[in-house]
């Protein structure tokens, strides 16, 4: 070994006379001497602080260029280097490794000299004798060429180690799937686990121990490499395309059962056996962590993960997909962990292993989450599998769930084959499906035969103050694309109402005061459910408005714990969203739509053995206790929030006048809303606020006790000015009639519901506050009456109100 504080400068000088020598003496004696010289080259660069610089003195020589010479010689044309030329090979990859550790002027010679470049030209070569489908026995290589193979890897994390001009150049060569192509083939997980040997050179035990130290650190750096070109300042770059997946799923198949480790190579407790395990289990988080990013990142890696489910040949044969869910399914600790391993490292690994299965479900998410995969992943090519593999498969998991916790006997441990608490499972199927069901067909077939999956989703087990909020997310998610399609759809609608959807949305507790801080997004998406059960439906609404029968009647209605939400929350979308179930909730009971009359209800009754009289009865009485319920100050001024916050979106300030005009047709009601239009809104109300979770072209319209029924859609923002923040709901109610200097475009549709509203409280109220509505209102409604064409809409609207104003 070379003394390392000697100057290295002579041996750096003699590789580059028998640089010049090989080409007219290329004999085994001279590459003998290349051997001995790079060997003690590169055992003297092992030491970076010793009294001579030797790295930067031998940087500025011409032995950049001379180490690719040499290596390139050794190489006589071939891919690989021949047997007798591999031990030069090997010494010259360490000089070259030690010359660049730490050290950026000499990554930089060696970059401009071809060396990294030649380097993975050396590792292609290597990689063309994989086959094409990975195999499940370790690629074939002796000890020497395993010696090179994770040398040239070394050499290549040594000189892109926080180094971008190398990286750069790496990545433009492809070499992360190159590496990753060796790695997975040379060091295939678990496969140390059988006795057969992987080479003939591996007859003996130690050289079956020196074989797969090798195989495990060639694992080792090619990952420490991966990562490397990973981290560059553009996040935007990519180092693998799609074609890298068939090398990181395999690793999930060694922590699936059945675990054959009888005839391991290497004994239990003993370090090789516990280096190996350690390997195997490094190799299968950094494949979870890569299919993470990768499908979060590339769109086309989703694409291709969606089309390998049901052509093979996407991804060579290997069935990435379905081995990702097998994984997520029935990956487990492996047994000899409990006897292999320190129970703190253990339940280290156990922790890991579990964040494992949490970045692919968030893999498998994405996938069924990207919009180009849903005519993919929804197959309706298989009559008997409705949805096709995938949509089975998730339905699947929730059915099997939901039967295994009703199965669960208290204090008795569940079979490896169970479901029961797998929690997980719950959340990758519910928020795939979530991802699928956006669709009216793809919701009908989730809530018919065979599928039927309606009164799974509602059980108790997955809808329950108890259950867990990252289920309930999943969960009411999926219930709220399911919910979308209801008014459209009877088979959807029957299908939740049966199962009983808004009263177990009422009695999860997802708008508890506890839930509040953690998960706003999943009390929005409930809001979203019951209002589109309550859209028009009176059974649905009598559901949210009162109590249940047979429950203790001091519990809070579905509707009082979203009016209390409404009130206490700081989050915007809540807020509007959960008022918008309350215009949803008054414009059903005030509704003459035949699908929410005495009549339906009749039918309904019928059903459930009541005669038509009875059922009628039952009805009208229901109706009007909830319409009594909803006639409060407490919901008036809920409405005239919705009104006073929402200038930029004229959706909303339409909804709320909607709902308060149809108030103000019982007298009762035209009282509590004029006084709600006049008082001060709450302080931390902005004009400005986010926009709800409402689609840019929904329609609102005034329907029963109404001057005029018409639709009106959003506009989008404009560069119009500001409007000054509103005192009351007053205010938004004269800036929508002015339409001037609004954030955006009232329609005239909007501004007709206005003078609607305003005519009815005419009707229904009297005394000083309809006074100062009047005295604020008249100008405006005189201007525009005068400077609108006569048969227009709006103008015809204003002439009303100011006949009746008279």
């Amino acid at each position: 070994m070379a003394d390392s504080s000697a100057d290295l400068m002579p041996l750096g000088l003699r590789l580059s006379e028998l640089a010049l020598k090989i080409p007219d003496s290329d004999s085994p004696a001279t590459w003998k001497d290349v051997e001995n010289t790079a060997q003690a080259l590169a055992n003297g660069l092992r030491v970076r602080d010793g009294p001579v610089d030797n790295h930067t003195a031998l940087g500025q020589t011409p032995l950049p260029q001379t180490l690719t010479t040499l290596f390139t010689s050794a190489l006589h044309g071939s891919t690989i280097p021949a047997v007798s030329y591999i031990p030069a090979v090997f010494e010259l990859l360490r000089v070259s490794a030690n010359m660049c550790m730490d050290h950026d002027e000499n990554r930089s010679q060696l970059l401009e000299a071809g060396l990294p470049q030649a380097v993975v030209a050396l590792l292609e070569g290597y990689s063309e004798s994989i086959p094409e489908t990975p195999s499940a026995t370790p690629l074939p290589l002796t000890i020497p060429h395993l010696k090179v193979v994770r040398t040239a890897i070394g050499a290549l994390l040594n000189a892109c180690l926080n180094y971008d001009l190398v990286k750069s150049r790496l990545r433009s060569l492809d070499s992360g799937l190159t590496i990753m192509k060796l790695s997975t083939a040379i060091y295939p997980p678990a496969t140390w686990l059988t006795a057969a040997p992987s080479s003939p050179d591996e007859n003996s035990p130690e050289a079956q121990e020196e074989s797969w130290t090798l195989r495990s650190g060639v694992s080792s750096w090619a990952w420490r490499t991966i990562v490397e070109l990973k981290e560059v300042r553009d996040e935007t770059l990519q180092i693998f395309n799609p074609d890298v997946l068939p090398l990181l799923t395999p690793a999930l198949v060694a922590f699936c059962p059945p675990y054959s480790y009888d005839s391991a190579l290497f004994k239990a407790d003993t370090p090789m056996f516990n280096m190996l395990l350690h390997a195997d289990f490094d190799v299968l988080e950094e494949s979870c962590t890569l299919i993470e990013s990768l499908s979060l990142d590339v769109e086309d890696v989703r694409l291709s993960l969606a089309r390998g489910l049901n052509f093979p040949a996407e991804h060579g044969g290997v069935p990435c997909l379905c081995t990702i869910l097998d994984f997520i399914e029935k990956g487990d600790y492996p047994p000899f962990w409990q006897t292999a391993l320190p129970e703190a490292d253990r339940k280290r690994r156990e922790r890991v292993f579990d964040n494992c299965k949490a970045a692919l479900i968030k893999s498998v998410v994405e996938v069924a989450g990207e919009e180009r995969n849903e005519d993919v992943l929804w197959d309706e090519s298989e009559d008997d599998k409705p949805g096709g593999e995938f949509v089975c498969r998730m339905v699947d998991l929730i059915k099997k769930y939901v039967s295994d916790m009703n199965q669960m006997i208290p204090g008795v441990d569940v079979s490896r084959e169970s479901l029961a608490g797998r929690d997980d499972l719950v959340i990758c199927a519910s928020l795939s499906l979530g991802n699928l069901a956006r669709r009216e067909k793809n919701s009908t077939v989730l809530l018919s035969p065979p599928h039927s999956l309606a009164p799974f989703l509602t059980n108790p087990h997955l809808l329950s103050p108890s259950t867990d909020i990252k289920v309930k997310h999943g969960v009411i998610g999926l219930l709220k694309h399911l919910a979308q399609s209801c008014a459209q759809s009877a088979v959807i609608h029957d299908a939740l109402l049966k199962a009983e959807v808004v009263r177990r949305v009422s009695r999860s507790g997802v708008w508890d005061v506890k839930t509040d801080e953690m998960a706003d997004i999943v009390q929005v998406s409930a809001i979203g459910i019951v209002k589109y059960m309550c859209n028009a439906n009176v059974e649905n609404t009598f559901a949210l408005v009162l109590p249940t029968p047979g429950e203790d009647p001091a519990l809070p209605t579905g509707l009082a714990q979203i009016l209390a939400l409404v009130k206490r929350t700081k989050s915007t979308p809540v807020r509007s969203e959960g008022t918008r179930v309350l215009v949803n909730v008054i414009k059903s009971l005030w509704s003459n739509d035949p699908s929410a009359s005495p009549a339906n209800a009749a039918i309904t009754g019928t059903l459930q053995g009541m005669n038509s009289a009875d059922a009628l009865a039952d009805n009208q009485r229901k109706r009007h206790e909830s319409m009594q319920t909803v006639l409060t100050p407490e919901c008036a001024l809920a409405l005239a929030s919705l009104v006073g916050r929402s200038a930029k979106y004229p959706l909303l300030v339409n909804e709320g006048i909607v709902a308060l005009s149809l108030m103000s047709t019982i007298e009762a009601g035209g009282s509590i809303a004029l006084t709600a239009i006049l008082t001060p809104l709450p302080f931390d109300t902005h004009p400005s606020a986010e926009p709800p979770s409402a689609p840019p072209s929904a329609s609102s319209e005034l329907t029963s006790g109404s001057d005029v029924s018409s639709p009106v859609v959003t506009t989008p923002s404009t560069s119009r000015g500001r409007l000054p923040i509103p005192r009351n709901a007053l205010d938004m109610l004269i800036a929508a009639l002015k339409n001037v200097d609004n954030p955006v475009n009232f329609q005239p549709e909007v501004r007709v519901n206005v003078c609607s509203f305003l005519a009815q409280l005419t009707r229904h109220t009297s005394g000083p506050e309809l006074l100062r509505v009047k005295d604020s209102v008249r100008p405006v409604v005189e201007n525009l009456s005068e400077n609108l064409q006569k048969d227009d809409m709006l103008a015809k609207s204003t002439k009303k109100l100011l006949d009746l104003w008279a």
